[in-house]
């Protein structure tokens, strides 16, 4: 008497079978690595802020400020399209009233924020330094960075697959194993990440900086075959 089993039914009995066999016969390995390089340059975010009796009179005490820093920052040759701008608001100062049973507003805050590119980085500290000598009295920080940073970045995946493989080797020659085909490859997280060392001001007077490195990290995950 032959038994006969549906191809579906058959299908679905090997199925566990195959994939333990798959799974026993694979190795996944993440791969890091970071590769550092010297930034070439900076974004500096700065700004203006005023106060005033009323919320008109603070914004045109504001606008006057930001221009003259605007016409300082061109005069430090940085470009037009190397400026924008990236904040304003006016906003109401509260206070307590004179008899201290309520609140009321007493002024108003004006603010603006300019976010500038520095494409010389030599120029970073006498830009700051223009900036705030013409009148600049909020600093919101100071970044370094790559203007072309794909070929760090292409250095640090290839670096973190060599890691991977590297792991890979060990790894399968501990279990008596070889390594077969990759059967995928897929990229992580990754980023810049500063990397401080002092940076020499391009004048006595100017701010001096710490322009450091900049370090670009990759992460691989790689599933090889194992072969006996």
């Amino acid at each position: 008497m032959r038994l006969l089993i549906p191809c579906a039914l058959l299908a679905t009995m090997l199925w566990p079978l195959a994939a333990g066999a798959e799974a026993a016969g694979t190795l996944t390995v993440t791969g890091a690595a970071t590769v550092t390089a010297v930034p070439d340059q900076a974004t500096l975010s700065l700004g203006v802020t005023t106060t005033d009796a009323t919320a008109a009179a603070a914004m045109a005490a504001n606008n006057e400020a930001i221009s003259a820093v605007i016409a300082r920052l061109i005069a430090a040759k940085v470009a037009d399209r190397d400026m924008q701008t990236t904040g304003l608001s006016v906003n109401p100062n509260w206070g307590n009233n004179a008899a201290g049973t309520a609140q009321e507003i007493q002024g108003y805050t004006a603010s603006t924020t300019l976010t500038v590119r520095i494409a010389a980085l030599d120029t970073a500290g006498a830009v700051l330094d223009a900036a705030i000598a013409e009148g600049a009295n909020t600093l919101n920080g100071l970044t370094f960075d790559l203007s072309d940073p794909r070929p760090v970045e292409d250095a640090a995946r290839k670096a973190a697959v060599a890691d991977a493989l590297a792991r890979a080797q060990i790894l399968a020659e501990a279990a008596g194993e070889h390594l077969g085909a990759i059967l995928s490859i897929t990229e992580g997280g990754g980023g810049q990440q500063p990397m401080p060392m002092l940076y020499k001001a391009a004048a006595d007077r100017a701010v001096p900086l710490a322009a450091g490195e900049v370090g670009v990290s990759a992460e691989v995950t790689i599933v090889w075959q194992l072969l006996p």
